[in-house]
């Protein structure tokens, strides 16, 4: 029996869809962000025009990604739409997993789509994911509080800059925390902003005969800058916040700065949700002047298990998620500033989007991000916050545990660098890198 969360219902199930298939159920597994939360709001919308009916089973970030990757390794079918991302879709389309996207409609546009995202989205240049939205990361910062320290945001800043500022801004009496930044244990929470944070200050997972790299000082130096700057100025249990946990200090203005994904941007100037929202700006992620900024690329995106019995229905309901339909749709009803971001071309051309204040420092955050070369020494992976590999999801999973207990202080930062560095290379030798 398939696990529900919310079950839409609407009458006509019996029903034949506008393209002429049978209407149907089907279920749709998806993350707990703001963004997908909309879009449950509105299925009415998708039942209306092609009378299937959704239900969702919307989890965790950390417990979507166990149940999906269980589900597709085991062919449990429990899903016919499977929000998944940029790590898992090349490696699950060439195992075959996923039904590829290669024949969309027309009116779908696939060559709208940012190059960016589709490039991430296939394998052998086969689409296998749609993008619901895409995503760099960059800094989120009160205007007011850093004029009150008697400082400026720069456009482009560099760690250093962040953590005196962090500093500066940090009221513990009055519950104002200079930086939020995630520390939560999962390779796509934490490890992911550690990740991209360490590739700025010179570090790497591997180096080209894929040896771990956690015994360098580049690992030590990013590791302890982030500890001290937390400690300083960070809120308290910083080392089990992830992304939602840091969207609530914020909206509730109790950061100065957060770093971490653009979408956050509409939640965080939206005035229903942020108590801050006209009190807040924007600025490309930081650098320590090596020549790579610490900002990411991502793109949630929906995929159809390649098991599915509703494969028809379910690529319905995957065009009419990421389409530009939809995208007019939320605006209609939620305004410009609220459309699900960074995954069409169409989108930065819309003078009514260019106008919302942080579609441009999104896009450049995007552009700006590079899978290929996200290292400053060279390194054998794709990706940015991660490897491209099948055997990274495991053990990043287990090292940024360690790095959550050194946040929490239960263990030192060069332990912790001690056990990821021999998690690491045990695994890889087992997989047959080494």
């Amino acid at each position: 029996m398939k696990l529900k969360n919310t079950l839409l219902t609407v009458a006509a199930v019996s029903a034949v869809s506008a393209v002429g298939v049978q209407a149907a159920e089907i279920t749709v597994a998806t993350v707990n962000n703001g963004d997908m939360i909309r879009m449950q709001g509105l299925t009415a919308d998708f039942t209306a025009k092609t009378g299937h009916t959704v239900e969702w089973v919307t989890l965790e970030e950390n417990v979507l990604r166990q149940r999906v990757t269980t589900d597709i390794t085991t062919k449990g079918g429990s899903f016919d739409v499977m929000t998944i991302g940029m790590y898992e879709t090349p490696i699950w389309g060439s195992n075959g997993w996923l039904v590829p996207l290669d024949d969309l409609s027309d009116d779908y546009d696939v060559a709208d789509l940012l190059p960016a995202m589709a490039g991430g989205l296939s394998h052998d240049g086969t689409l296998y994911a749609a993008p619901f939205y895409g995503e760099s990361s960059m800094v989120m910062y009160r205007t007011d509080l850093m004029a009150a320290a008697g400082m400026e945001m720069p456009a482009a800043p560099s760690w250093s800059f962040i953590a005196k500022a962090a500093r500066a801004m940090t009221d513990r009496d009055n519950e104002i925390y200079g930086v939020c930044i995630r520390g939560k244990a999962g390779w796509g929470e934490g490890g992911a902003f550690i990740t991209a944070m360490s590739n700025s200050f010179g570090a790497r997972w591997f180096d080209e005969e894929w040896n771990a790299q956690f015994d360098t000082r580049e690992w030590s130096d990013t590791l302890n800058f982030y500890v001290n700057m937390m400690n300083d100025a960070g809120p308290p249990g910083f080392a089990t916040n992830g992304f939602n946990e840091n969207l609530s200090l914020f909206q509730q203005g109790k950061c100065g700065m957060w770093i971490d994904a653009t979408v956050a941007a509409s939640f965080v100037t939206n005035p229903k949700d942020s108590s801050v929202a006209d009190k807040v700006d924007f600025a490309l992620a930081p650098d320590n002047g090596l020549g790579v900024r610490s900002n990411w690329l991502w793109a949630w995106a929906l995929a159809i298990p390649a098991g599915t019995q509703q494969e028809a229905a379910a690529k319905e309901f995957v065009e009419w998620a990421t389409s530009k339909s939809y995208i007019e749709l939320v605006a209609a009803k939620e305004g410009w500033a609220n459309v699900p971001p960074g995954a069409r071309t169409s989108l930065y051309k819309n003078p009514n989007y260019m106008a919302v204040p942080f579609a441009q420092m999104t896009l450049d955050s995007i552009l700006s991000a590079d899978p290929s070369n996200s290292t400053v020494d060279p390194s054998p992976y794709v990706g940015i916050q991660f490897a491209a590999i099948p055997e990274f999801a495991g053990i990043a999973t287990e090292v940024s545990q360690e790095f959550s207990a050194a946040y929490a202080g239960k263990q030192t930062v060069e332990e912790a660098l001690v056990k990821a560095q021999a998690i690491t290379n045990e695994a890889m030798e087992a997989a047959g890198y080494r």
